[in-house]
């Protein structure tokens, strides 16, 4: 993986703990398709997941996965499961004996295995050259951007140089990552004109992103960033049939079900498909699922079956206002631009609430993170690491975070998890020994020049409180929903969250707005053909499952408004 290397070939990663083995599989993969791929072997799973994440923060491509399933340590299953979370795009085959045959099919239920191969394959030509044909065939149709990668130069303490690594991981843009205090990320400074002396001392506005085709981005603001890296960030028509503001499992399910039933359907997301939702590390009470399913799966999966049937997908684009335009409505962005349609779905879900301690404002994207960090995880390597919040999506990210830190505290204000988190969450982390969960404590302030190195922490028994050393928090402490675009127009709760069917009015009481001779549906808000789902939705159960339903039911309730008009 050479920095010299003018155009990196795509990989193909083969695993088998057999060295005679793992030898025999890149020695067929090379003699059919090194000339146009390179070919990578590993002998574990653990060191075959080391060589991913390097590709995958260098920004090269991984078409296809090859795996033994006899593996000590971490089986080939384990270890499919855990790749995917990394490349979710790449094919897979699982090499199995006879009496492994079962296992096998129970991977194309955990981690939508491709294919897999009995021992031995001889003759490759018959057996083993034509799966994997195959599978590469089916790789290269899909859309995957065959360029470099972009790189981004910043400071690691930086907010904003944190703010886009993240933008792009959870875009699945791939990118390198290089600190301007290093002999590579200067030499891209000067190379991009932004550094003429060589030492970085100049360097006032950072981050400077080199795109793909070279171009140079200084402290691009999120539409910027998205133009450049290859996303859509407009409209293919000025009217839909339907336009799904957010991109969280409650708007990839409309927008794959609106698409799939004929609709003329966009999805709108201000930073990145997947929500709340996208960031976990595993979601393992979703039905179908059983071993879990990555937030990153999940969405990838989901964006992909939307674009096949036909769906758009706007990213980097705020939504500022909605109007009402006769039996049209208008969805207007920040920029003064809009779009219209004959209904609107709401699925913007909440946001974390900010953590109000003196210092936490100052550190934050410095060591201070409000939901799972996709682009800090791995830098947290060996450290002591801090996690504020009781619910699900706090003991996700204590379990993740943990193959990494040194140390994963859990603070709770509560007496306990029971209340908040689920049982098998709990369990899982009484299981890990690097995880504590300190209840009735709460940060009380942050400490840190640069970025984050200490936390004062409080005993809401007693009133003590004590400093400890942090390397990160991450902050999961309750929702809100971002709803103030809609005042005036679409009716909210005291929280700001959206009313809809039956908890617009009581009894027979008029619904305020409403022009129809019917009551709302189910899911529709006291404006005629906008409807409202998932987190953002008042009274809705905060769970995938039920944001997905919604999606789908959202859908239905849209054909029997458009029916009417």
């Amino acid at each position: 993986m050479s920095e010299t290397a003018a155009a990196p070939r795509t990989v193909i990663l083969t695993v088998d703990d057999d060295p005679g083995v793992s030898r025999a599989v890149a020695r067929d993969l090379r003699r059919r398709y090194g000339g146009d791929y390179r070919i990578v072997r590993a002998e574990s799973g653990e060191s075959a997941l080391e060589v991913l994440r390097e590709l995958k923060l260098r920004g090269d491509l991984v078409a296809l996965l090859i795996a033994d399933h006899r593996m000590p340590e971490m089986n080939g299953v384990q270890f499919l499961e855990r790749a995917m979370e990394v490349f979710p795009g790449a094919r897979s085959i699982l090499l199995t004996a006879y009496a492994d045959t079962d296992a096998a099919i129970d991977a194309i239920n955990i981690v939508d295995l491709d294919h897999y191969l009995l021992k031995p394959w001889d003759p490759p030509e018959e057996k083993f050259y034509p799966v994997v044909d195959n599978l590469l065939d089916l790789w290269l149709a899909a859309d995957h951007r065959a360029v470099l990668e972009t790189r981004v130069v910043g400071h690691r303490w930086s907010a904003r140089s944190t703010e886009v690594r993240e933008f792009l991981a959870r875009n699945q843009v791939p990118y390198r990552w290089y600190a301007v205090d290093e002999p590579e990320g200067r030499r891209l400074l000067v190379s991009a004109g932004r550094d003429p002396d060589g030492t970085g001392a100049d360097v006032a506005r950072l981050p400077v992103v080199i795109a793909p085709d070279g171009g140079v981005l200084v402290e691009p603001d999120d539409q910027e960033l998205a133009d450049h890296v290859g996303l859509r960030t407009t409209p293919a028509d000025a009217f839909y049939d339907l336009v799904v503001v957010g991109g969280g499992p409650a708007g990839l399910s409309a927008s794959v079900y609106g698409a799939s039933e004929g609709l003329r359907t966009v999805l709108v997301e201000r930073l990145a498909t997947g929500g709340q939702a996208g960031q976990s590390s595993r979601i393992e009470n979703y039905l179908g699922f059983p071993d879990g399913v990555s937030g990153a799966q999940l969405t990838d999966r989901a964006r992909r079956q939307a674009a096949k049937f036909g769906a758009e997908t706007l990213t980097a684009r705020e939504v500022a206002g909605l109007e009402t335009c006769g039996s049209s409505r208008l969805v207007r962005f920040a920029d003064g631009s809009a779009i219209g349609a004959q209904s609107v779905i709401l699925a913007t879900g909440v946001e974390y609430r900010r953590l109000q301690a003196p210092g936490i404002e100052e550190l934050t994207g410095k060591g201070v993170y409000y939901g799972s960090s996709l682009s800090e995880a791995v830098g947290c390597d060996g450290r002591h690491i801090f996690i504020v919040g009781g619910a699900n999506s706090a003991g996700q990210a204590a379990v993740y975070l943990s193959r990494f830190a040194k140390s994963v505290t859990i603070l709770v204000r509560a007496e306990s998890l029971t209340a908040s988190m689920s049982h098998y969450l709990i369990q899982q982390i009484a299981r890990i020994p690097t995880i504590t969960v300190r209840t009735r404590t709460q940060v009380v302030q942050a400490h840190g020049e640069e970025h984050l190195e200490r936390l004062t922490l409080q005993d809401s028994s007693t009133g003590e409180t004590e400093d400890v050393d942090a390397h990160a928090l991450f902050v999961f402490i309750g929702a809100a929903p971002t709803t103030d675009w809609l005042a005036g127009v679409v009716a909210r709760d005291a929280r700001g969250f959206v009313l809809t069917g039956p908890d617009l009015g009581v009894g027979a009481e008029p619904v305020k707005g409403w022009t129809l001779d019917r009551q709302p549906y189910l899911l529709e808000t006291n404006v005629p053909g906008v409807f409202a789902i998932g987190d953002v939705r008042s009274e809705s159960t905060k769970r995938v499952a039920s944001a997905v339903g919604e999606g789908a039911m959202a859908v239905m309730l849209v054909h029997r408004y458009l029916e009417k008009l």
